[in-house]
């Protein structure tokens, strides 16, 4: 009886072991991994080696029917979560501990068997988008309340920006229009990037996420009165591709004139060199935006 009760426990152990969903927290990078090799108990000396055994733990992981989510590990946030904690950062159950809490607040990519040359980046991409996400939406909720007509200045702005987008989609038409929104800031260019599938007659279809966060660029845009530009690169099939974007001004969205549009794709962003155009490409100006929503503005 022993026996058959421990060959039934040890085969429901592993359904259920393939229905629980794991976190890694993974160094991206050579200098996170430099980190993290100051700690004893952390025993990798060589990143290459270390990527290498994630991903042979990853594909054994999803080869058992494991599914499991790799988040990027951020020593200094490790650092900071130990000292908050009171807990030992030189101890591998800490490092447990804060990829646990990474599974819940952290960017996370699921793994489905690509290759890591394809999941940092990925990873790296995602971490990009969620912070450009946290920081725009911060600075929305600073904004406070309009001195002149009592409104939350954040919330018009982000219904602004959303009347925006739904404008430059419209006027995009059909085909496959990929976007890279960008807006000046104190630290950095903020960018975000949306792409808008309407290859299909009457239907528009987007990553609603995505597109939030371009609304939120373009929000922080308006609030802070930075330049901010929208760039798409549409194809339709059997026509060139068309580069073309607008620029915000006044709370309202300004086609960029062709020859901007091309210095800005033919120069180096390095070097400010001049690149050759790329052939069957059309750099043009876009369509002018429908604008009906005057009242929209909050021009205070």
């Amino acid at each position: 009886m022993g026996h058959t009760h421990d060959s039934t426990t040890t085969g429901m152990r592993s359904v259920l072991r393939r229905e629980v969903a794991g976190t890694i927290g993974l160094l991206a990078d050579e200098q996170d991994f430099a980190a993290m090799r100051h700690y004893r108990s952390f025993t990798f000396d060589d990143h290459t080696t270390y990527l290498n055994q994630v991903e042979g733990l990853l594909k054994s992981l999803a080869e058992a029917g494991g599914h499991t989510t790799v988040t990027l590990f951020d020593p200094a946030e490790f650092t900071e979560f130990c000292a908050a904690e009171g807990i030992d950062p030189d101890d591998a159950g800490s490092r447990t501990r804060f990829t646990a809490e990474l599974a819940s607040t952290g960017p996370g990519v699921a793994y489905q068997g690509q290759p890591m040359a394809d999941l940092v980046p990925e990873l790296v991409e995602e971490a990009v988008r969620q912070a450009t996400w946290e920081y725009a939406t911060s600075i929305l909720s600073k904004t406070g309340l309009c001195t002149v007509c009592g409104q939350d200045v954040g919330r018009m702005a982000f219904a602004r920006a959303s009347y925006l987008v739904a404008r430059m989609i419209e006027a995009l038409g059909d085909g496959a229009h990929h976007w890279v929104c960008s807006v000046l800031t104190d630290r950095e260019p903020l960018h975000a990037v949306l792409h808008v599938d309407a290859t299909e007659t009457d239907t528009v279809k987007l990553d609603e996420s995505a597109a939030m966060e371009v609304t939120a660029v373009i929000a922080l845009a308006i609030v802070t009165r930075r330049a901010c530009a929208v760039i798409v690169r549409s194809s339709v099939a059997g026509q060139e591709d068309r580069v073309h974007g607008w620029h915000l001004k006044d709370e309202g969205l300004r086609p960029i004139p062709a020859s901007r549009v091309f210095d800005a794709y033919c120069t180096d962003a390095n070097s400010g060199d001049l690149s050759a155009p790329e052939p069957g490409v059309n750099y043009c100006t876009a369509p002018d935006v429908a604008d009906t929503e005057q009242d929209g503005r909050h021009t205070h």
